[in-house]
């Protein structure tokens, strides 16, 4: 696959500095000039001004000089014009305004993590003590930026985009509603829902086990109940535990783990799931406002066009 990894997002928001304050306590690291860093992604999230919420860029990393060629070859084709400059490919989503970049760079290669060890029916990974979930008390701090979910006013266009022009893959698809797009070996980098104004609807990021979602979340929702969306649960599409969470602009921000993945040599065959299915395996049901969340009626009165 010539996509590799999700490298960065930019996200647009109307209060830059309320904002940046909670993906502090979300555990990023601030490195100036509105961005900030993951453990091992390194400076994966950019926070800047806009009159509305809403997904600005994404960077996707590419091996080599050839897989620009072709992804300017497939765009042009689509009548979708792009910018190639030494080692990037710039290109612009008529739908929903998203600036997409193909930058070439190395893949990115995450350190090796114990597993946790559980102790089960006729299992005993862990013997005469406590649990190291409970036993942890470092600020939790996300390893990398998984994905990226995005509201499309034409959602085959931003397929056509994404899919038929830069190289993304499909991996299931929620029947009507929308489908989750791979750059990498994660089950998805993106989602692309319908909807009828353009806008982020999350960000998700990846922490070592079930048991730093939770101490996320806890850290987090001290002093502050308001942040609590959704969770704690597992989904379906992507199988990953979850937890969601409410930023200052009305983003959600997710601390995920255990995710599917899906080697470059195997086989996928995408699913058409309908109603929760494509939601969730077991959990709390989710809340009206994380299937419509309440700002879009505001969002679509005073939406930006594309740029």
């Amino acid at each position: 696959m010539p996509l590799h990894r999700l490298q960065s997002i930019v996200m647009g928001v109307p209060d830059v500095e309320e904002t940046a304050a909670y993906y502090t306590d979300f555990g990023l690291r601030p490195e100036g000039e509105g961005w900030f860093s993951t453990r091992d992604g390194g400076r994966q999230l950019r926070i800047v001004a806009a009159p509305f919420r809403t997904l600005l860029d994404v960077v996707v990393g590419v091996d080599d000089p050839d897989d620009l060629d072709r992804a300017a070859r497939t765009l042009r084709a689509l009548d979708v014009g792009c910018v190639r400059e030494g080692g990037r490919l710039v290109a612009v989503d008529d739908a929903t305004g998203l600036r997409a970049t193909l930058e070439i760079g190395p893949r990115l290669r995450q350190p090796i993590v114990p597993p946790t060890p559980y102790n089960g029916p006729g299992r005993t990974e862990r013997a005469a003590g406590r649990a190291p979930g409970v036993l942890r008390t470092d600020p939790v701090r996300p390893r990398r930026l998984g994905h990226a979910v995005l509201g499309s006013t034409d959602q085959e266009r931003t397929m056509r985009f994404l899919v038929d022009g830069l190289g993304f893959r499909v991996s299931d698809h929620i029947k009507g509603e929308g489908s989750f797009l791979r750059c990498s070996e994660d089950h998805h980098n993106l989602l692309v829902l319908r909807s009828p104004v353009s806008f982020l609807h999350h960000t998700a990021w990846q922490v070592d086990d079930i048991d730093d979602i939770g101490r996320g979340a806890a850290a987090m929702l001290e002093g502050r109940p308001e942040r609590h969306v959704w969770g704690l649960g597992r989904h379906y599409a992507g199988s990953n535990f979850f937890w969601y969470l409410k930023d200052p602009a009305g983003n959600f921000s997710e601390y995920y783990s255990d995710m599917d993945c899906v080697p470059e040599d195997q086989l996928w065959t995408p699913e058409e799931l309908e109603g929760a299915q494509g939601l969730y395996s077991w959990g709390p049901p989710p809340p009206p406002s994380f299937i419509r969340p309440e700002d879009l009626a505001a969002h679509m009165t005073g939406a930006h066009a594309p740029r």
